[in-house]
């Protein structure tokens, strides 16, 4: 008996899988299916299928041809698999001829060709055709547009920002070799020419301008936070769910797959009762505690840092803390921009520790500590692809390694795209952790019980 393999997504299965499987069948009497899971696929750089593992497995299954389906999960495991199934031939399509040619120690390799005009990936797009704009003033616009690259049928349809930033942005564009194809000031002429908004301005025009957005029936995602205000943030959700928008904030960190492994990981048991969680996210990269730095052009400590401290704690401990300690050191006369803030919130049977700076520079690790043993997260940990759990016995620790792409971005991306196609909202930050956010840059904000050093 001559047994075959073949691996694929088989995402959205189409005429095209199944002359490629008709081909592998045809090849010998017994044939083998690698479906590559959802984390494997990730780390290939797909990452926005549109079926779930077990649907596409099922897709593979209800076409006869296969006499075998089996996962796969890892770099390496074509070897494995060729040797325990006692494979003779290993097939894919001709689009990766060469690639596997390493594998002809162990079998024969034959590249089928693939059916031509027809491909899950122009499937997808054809679906999602979505036009997203950006709207504010930021150096690192042009990551998002990069990102939006590696999710089908999105596409950049422009930029809208202050006159006064419109030589730096084409200069960063032309550095980088983009096109945008719509550069204005004009917010209302702007919402026009897009389904969808992405908002990178300063919190203080967030409200107005995710207000405008949604009553113009435009899709928003939007820099955390949503808004200084727990009414304003409150006000939006409504306007959303009433006009039936997508409204999700942009935290990439929450889509980091390191990141909410540390959150499945934790709630778990794994450490025990969570004691602790102490966040701290610092930078000095646009020098805002330099002599002479204008600080009018940039967000102070909270605004930049406070949301993405803050989500591990409301993420794992919940919103209802019972009390709160805030302290801060001012850059200004104002007490407008905060160099640096540390948050200390207490739970009934846990406590919290968050610091955030622009003018101080410490540490930026996540530490879960537990009644068992304790989650390190090393720096920077919002966007780390390790993290280690720690026991009394050192032999007992365990690590835990993941592909981080895009700093997590084009994961955000892929989230609020789906969203938009099922109109089910599909953020990872819980309707209550964006609302407890916003109270406590509004009590920053308003200098509510703060104490100055």
């Amino acid at each position: 008996m001559k047994t075959v393999i073949t691996y694929g997504t088989y995402d959205l299965l189409h005429y095209g899988h199944i002359r490629l499987l008709e081909r592998a069948k045809a090849l010998g009497d017994y044939l083998i299916v690698g479906v590559t899971s959802d984390d494997y696929d990730k780390t290939r750089g797909k990452i926005n299928n549109k079926q779930s593992l077990m649907e596409r497995m099922a897709a593979v299954k209800a076409t006869g041809l296969a006499d075998k389906i089996i996962v796969e999960e890892y770099e390496g495991q074509k070897i494995d698999d060729i040797k325990r199934y006692g494979v003779d031939i290993f097939t894919v399509g001709s689009d990766w001829k060469g690639k596997f040619d390493y594998l002809k120690q162990y079998c024969d390799v034959i590249y089928l060709p693939r059916t031509e005009g027809i491909s899950s990936s122009q499937l997808r797009a054809k679906e999602n055709e979505l036009a997203i704009g950006i709207v504010g003033q930021t150096s690192f616009w042009w990551k998002f547009v990069n990102e939006c690259r590696f999710v089908n049928g999105i596409h950049f349809a422009g930029l809208c920002t202050d006159y006064s930033q419109f030589a730096d942005v084409r200069k960063q564009a032309a550095d980088r070799k983009l096109e945008i194809p719509f550069l204005t000031n004009q917010y209302d002429e702007f919402l026009e020419k897009v389904d969808a908004v992405y908002i990178i301005s300063k919190p203080e025009q967030h409200y107005e301008q995710i207000k405008k957005a949604l009553e113009k029936k435009k899709h928003v995602l939007c820099e955390a936070p949503f808004t200084e205000s727990v009414k304003d943030t409150q006000e939006l959700f409504s306007l959303a769910e009433k006009q039936e928008c997508i409204l999700m904030e942009a935290i990439k960190t929450a889509y980091a797959t390191a990141y909410e492994r540390v959150l499945l990981v934790t709630q778990s048991g794994r450490i025990g009762r969570i004691i602790s969680v102490d966040a701290t996210c610092t930078s000095l990269s646009d020098g805002i505690g330099e002599p002479g730095a204008k600080l009018s052009r940039h967000w102070n400590s909270m605004e930049a840092w406070g949301p993405t401290a803050l989500l591990p704690v409301f993420q794992l401990l919940g919103p209802e803390y019972s009390q709160r300690l805030i302290v801060s050191h001012y850059l200004d006369d104002a007490k407008k921009y905060d160099g640096y803030t540390k948050i200390n919130l207490v739970y009934p049977h846990a406590t919290a520790t968050v610091q955030v700076a622009k003018a101080a520079k410490s540490e930026g690790e996540l530490v879960i500590t537990g009644e068992k043993g304790y989650i390190y997260v090393p720096a920077p940990w919002w966007k780390t692809a390790y993290f280690e759990v720690r026991y009394e016995n050192p032999q007992d620790n365990l690590r835990y390694f993941y592909q981080l792409d895009g700093e997590g971005i084009r994961y955000e991306v892929v989230a609020f795209a789906r969203s938009i196609e099922t109109k089910k909202n599909g953020t990872y930050i819980d309707e209550k952790v964006s609302l407890a956010i916003s109270k406590i840059i509004e009590e920053c904000k308003e200098h509510k019980d703060v104490v100055e050093i």
